[in-house]
């Protein structure tokens, strides 16, 4: 039988399983490994790509792309995707709220606001004693409703992913009370705050500090919504971490920057060993769980929106 010929190149090459992007470096790591899943690339066209969050009643991500003003969506049943808000007053992180609602930061505004069910937005934070947040950066909703943010002031910095304007706080995470009650500091000890996420019993809260030297994770004891003593988790020489995100079995996902090699996503167990690495051809920003069984990792690098099938679920 006669075979029609072949071209000399496939319009994408194809990856070879297991793909080498998706690296082991402990034993420990193998099991979320899916041997027959790559590292796709879902989407490309951004500035600064940020703040990914699943909406699994719509079977969608949303993200940021800041200097773009926008927040954009993308559709899991067609692929599509589309502008869900523009402008976005240079919004950053995202998360849900336990009534499914949008708790976004924004950077022009510096403030923390919830997007209601009718699509009215809240303003839930944009000032402590008396003078504006430095621009709002990640956030963190506990089972208790309670809202977790950072506020480093990267937005301030400049007129790139907000507008340049002084900083008038420290630099801090806050809690902000789940019934209307007051906002508070309640890490002061960190540079650049930046991304923060509980494990999955939010008996520990992590937060990344990119301002320090060396760049760093850290760890902190939570109990009934109070914060208790911290310490280092990873040291992430030579480059640095910014998203981060806590699976089902209590490991850390970190979004990674650092250059060729470091690039991507790098994988901790709760006991702050690196024991797998997503290398990625972009810086990574942020990153989250979503997909139908939750076991798609999202993750917003630069340009881009990559995605990866997992072991896994996300906490």
């Amino acid at each position: 039988m006669e075979h029609p010929p072949q071209p000399d190149r496939w319009p994408v090459e194809p990856v070879r399983y297991p793909d080498p992007a998706v690296r082991v470096l402990e034993p420990r790591f193998e099991r979320y490994r899916i041997g027959n899943a790559a590292v796709e690339r879902i989407f490309t066209g951004c500035r600064w790509a940020e703040g990914p969050v699943w909406f699994g009643d719509h079977r969608c991500l949303l993200w940021s792309d800041i200097p773009n003003d926008r927040i954009m969506r993308w559709d899991e049943t067609t692929g599509g995707v589309t502008v869900f808000r523009s402008p976005s007053n240079y919004s950053n992180g995202h998360a849900r709220d336990r009534h499914g609602r949008l708790v976004s930061c924004e950077h022009l505004t510096r403030r923390v606001t919830r997007t209601e069910h009718d699509g009215s937005i809240t303003t839930l934070m944009d000032r402590f004693d008396g003078k504006p947040l430095n621009a709002p950066n990640d956030v963190a909703v506990a089972s208790d409703g309670s809202v977790w943010f950072t506020d480093p002031g990267y937005g301030s910095m400049s007129n790139y992913e907000g507008r340049e304007a002084a900083l008038e706080l420290p630099t801090a995470v806050y809690r902000l009370d789940p019934d209307g009650g007051a906002a508070e500091p309640v890490i002061v000890d960190l540079d650049r705050p930046n991304g923060l996420c509980f494990a999955p019993d939010e008996s520990l809260l992590y937060v990344v500090d990119s301002g320090s030297a060396p760049r760093s994770i850290h760890t902190y004891d939570i109990a009934d919504g109070t914060v208790g003593d911290g310490r280092l988790f990873a040291d992430m020489s030579p480059g640095g971490a910014d998203g981060i995100r806590c699976d089902s079995d209590g490991n850390l996902w970190a979004a990674c920057s650092g250059g060729e090699g470091h690039d991507g996503v790098h994988v901790f167990a709760s006991d702050g060993t690196r024991i797998g690495q997503i290398d990625l051809p972009e810086i990574c920003a942020n990153l989250c769980f979503g997909g139908v069984a939750r076991n798609r990792l999202f993750m917003a690098a630069s340009q881009s929106i990559y995605a990866l099938y997992v072991n896994t679920t996300g906490a």
